[in-house]
Order: C-alpha cells, then structure tokens, then sequence
C-alpha cells in the first residue's frame, strides 16, 4: 500500500510510542523515514530510511524532510521555545502533521494548570496556525510509565510510591501508534483532537497487583509520603515545577478518577488493549 500521504516522517522514532509508530506504519505497506540524533544507536528495523537530525538545530532538517508529506512528532523539550522554527520546516515540505500531546491539555483554558501540559497546549496552537493539515493525540497516563517500578519490583517486589488511590486509564503505546497511523495515512482525522485512554481505570495499588499476576509473583504496594517521592523525581528529572505538577495529577486522580474514552476502538475498529495485556507484553521487563 502507498498512502496517499506518501513519505511519511517520524520524530521521535526511538521511543516507546516512536517505535511502534515505525512498526506500523511498516506493517501497512507505508513508506517510512525516521528522524534520530544517532542512527547508529538507533535500531530500528529494515525498510526504514534513518536519517540523522536534530530539532535543537531546525536549520539542518530541510534534507531530513525533503519529499516527506506527513510528519508524526513527539516533542522533546519542556517548552515550545523552538517549535515555530521547526513547525516552519515542517510547512515548507509536508501537508499533514499528527502530534503526540497530552490528555490533560483544556482547550478552555489559556494558561493551563500545570508547565507540562502547557509547553503541548504551546505547540498545539503554533501547529494550528501553521497552515498544516493536522491531528493532535492526547492519550492518557502511558502504561509504559509504570516502568518506573521494575527496578524495585525485580529487586525486592515492593513499590514504595504515593497515591496508591490513584485511579488511571492507562494506555498502551501499540493502541496510540494504531491511532496515529490511522491519522497519518487515512483521511478524515484532520482538525481531530483524539482522546485516547485504556478501557478501564485502575488504582496504582491494582496496577502493582496487576504486573505481579503476569509475571507469576506476588507485589506488595508500600505508601509513601509526596513529600519522599518530591525528593525522587527531582533527582531524576531535576525540575521542580514538572515534579509538582506530576504529584498534583497523581493527587487529583484519588478522588477524580482518569477519563475512559472510546477513542481506539471509534478509529482503529479495535478494543483498547487492556493493562493486563499490556502487562503480559512487559513481563520480561519486570522479571
């Protein structure tokens, strides 16, 4: 199959949702190029064109996207500072952009609640006035982020964290790549704005519990104060408004549990996959 899109572009390539973009798009035949600081270390499979770029440096992407025609981009960065300059690129080359935001985004709102989802609701709006036809993918809590607990869970099968409460729909990244490249190849997904969500909430406690029967041991959950899991992620992610930010959802979804959407299965003709299932893919990362 050729699309009609033709060459297809793909930033972000070599992460979770990246990669399964990259798998799919090759399943359906698509011509597929992907954009990568390193191809060496990339390892990404046959058919697909690597080319090696950088979106700190938009003024080398011009060859990376030449007789490209739509482009799938995971952003980054924390802020949008050098979106317009790449959404520039973009417009002189491809027709149709699918990017990858956020659930938490409110179109009602112009300042948002909190810096991650502003720097999405920041490039939302650059892409919408860009000129390009565009789809926009706000899917919930990634399943993948659990993959936060493996080291302790193979070390000691406790996960010590906050909010045990907290109630997601998380999403599996093969049901977020399914969507984009209904949206990259199909038509009718432009102006779209896709919420995307798992088929069920689950606590953080079920969740554990959850991993645990796929990989045929039981966890235990430990409840630890915000104030210890503050000190954690800020030595991982070194920012102290990302790590409020975070902590506050996690609050929030004791008593407002994450929406469930019909959005997968409305697109893709297919079930959300559930995070039994996603759990049972991951087995071996948690073992």
């Amino acid at each position: 199959m050729k699309t009609v899109q033709g060459l297809i572009l793909v930033i972000g390539a070599t992460g979770n949702v990246g990669r399964q973009v990259v798998s799919q798009l090759l399943g359906a035949g698509a011509d597929v190029r992907a954009l990568v600081r390193n191809p060496e270390a990339a390892g990404l499979p046959d058919g697909v064109g690597v080319v090696r770029g950088d979106l700190s440096e938009p003024g080398t992407l011009g060859p990376c996207l030449d007789g490209v025609g739509a482009v799938f981009l995971v952003w980054p960065f924390l802020t949008a500072e050098a979106a317009p300059a790449v959404l520039d690129a973009v417009r002189k080359h491809a027709r149709r952009i699918v990017y990858l935001s956020s659930a938490g985004v409110r179109d009602d709102l112009e300042q948002q609640s909190d810096p991650i989802n502003q720097f999405h609701a920041d490039i939302e709006r650059l892409i919408e006035q860009s000129g390009l036809e565009w789809t926009f993918l706000r899917p919930s809590g990634f399943a993948t982020n659990t993959l936060m607990w493996a080291p302790r869970i193979r070390a000691d099968g406790v996960v010590r964290w906050p909010y045990g409460a907290a109630a997601r729909s998380l999403v599996h990244e093969q049901d977020i790549a399914a969507v984009a490249v209904r949206a990259l190849t199909g038509d009718g997904h432009g102006g779209a704005k896709y919420l995307l969500t798992g088929p069920q909430t689950l606590t953080q406690v079920e969740q554990v519990h959850t991993i645990g029967e796929a990989i045929g041991r039981p966890l235990r959950w430990e409840e630890i104060s915000p104030e210890a899991a503050r000190q954690q992620l800020l030595t991982a992610w070194g920012d102290l408004s990302f790590v409020d930010g975070a902590l506050d959802a996690w609050a929030r979804f004791v008593t407002e549990p994450e929406l469930v959407a019909p959005t997968v299965e409305d697109v893709t003709g297919a079930p959300a996959r559930t995070f039994r299932e996603w759990a049972t893919d991951h087995a071996g990362d948690f073992r």
